[in-house]
């Protein structure tokens, strides 16, 4: 794919279903006229997309088993590759934002990115059906999980990166929460790891588990460009 040049979402036959699905709970605040934001169609797509990536695995890797599918489909459905998606299709710059949540940063928001990658699904689900989102997320998932393979990306960045620092620093990586962002519905989590008093990476996510690995994935990035 050009890098240069973003693909296009499918055609809506209900163009209503998008506008919905890229509007963020905060644009209801200062929009009275608008009356419903993306929350249950993040929830619908969320459920289409975990049964799509179990299905497009189980049928490409026949040999596969289950404790690795499971990991690969985790991998392929987590907030930071479905921000990913989302920035591939340019959603950040089409979300309808409240002033305040605009201005804080959150059209670059890996959990807004994901949420609204989750709705447009959801949307193009009830506007086209199962097979039309099959067509459309199929390539993105075999491009996704190509990388995802070739960087071990599906297996416990923590305890990969444990096992590094044991070995080559004889320490055991140290997690500290360093900020937290976001209303109670829609948190965002930064998580920082050391080893000793250096620092190695920084990760964030919808909860502190979910920053941890971030972390931990960036901290081997880190150690193995070195």
């Amino acid at each position: 794919m050009d890098p240069d040049r973003h693909p296009a979402l499918p055609e809506f036959r209900d163009a209503s279903l998008l506008v919905r699905a890229l509007t963020h709970r905060s644009y209801l605040n200062e929009h009275t006229e608008t009356v419903q934001d993306n929350e249950r169609l993040e929830f619908l797509g969320d459920a289409v997309l975990d049964f799509l990536a179990g299905a497009a695995l189980y049928n490409k890797y026949p040999e596969m088993n289950e404790g690795r599918l499971t990991r690969l489909r985790s991998a392929l459905v987590k907030t930071e590759q479905l921000a990913i998606f989302a920035d591939e299709f340019e959603l950040g710059t089409r979300l309808r934002l409240g002033k305040g949540e605009d201005e804080s940063g959150g059209r670059q928001r890996p959990t807004l990115l994901c949420a609204a990658f989750e709705a447009t699904i959801g949307a193009y689900y009830l506007d086209s059906g199962l097979e039309a989102v099959r067509a459309f997320v199929t390539p993105l998932f075999d491009r996704a999980v190509e990388v995802i393979l070739a960087n071990d990306r599906d297996l416990d960045a923590k305890s990969q990166f444990q096992e590094w620092a044991q070995a080559e620093r004889g320490a055991t990586p140290r997690y500290v929460q360093v900020g937290l962002t976001g209303p109670d519905h829609n948190r965002t989590y930064t998580v920082e790891v050391f080893v000793g008093d250096a620092r190695f990476g920084s990760g964030s996510g919808p909860n502190k588990q979910a920053a941890t690995q971030a972390a931990a994935r960036a901290a081997l990035d880190k150690v193995n460009e070195a």
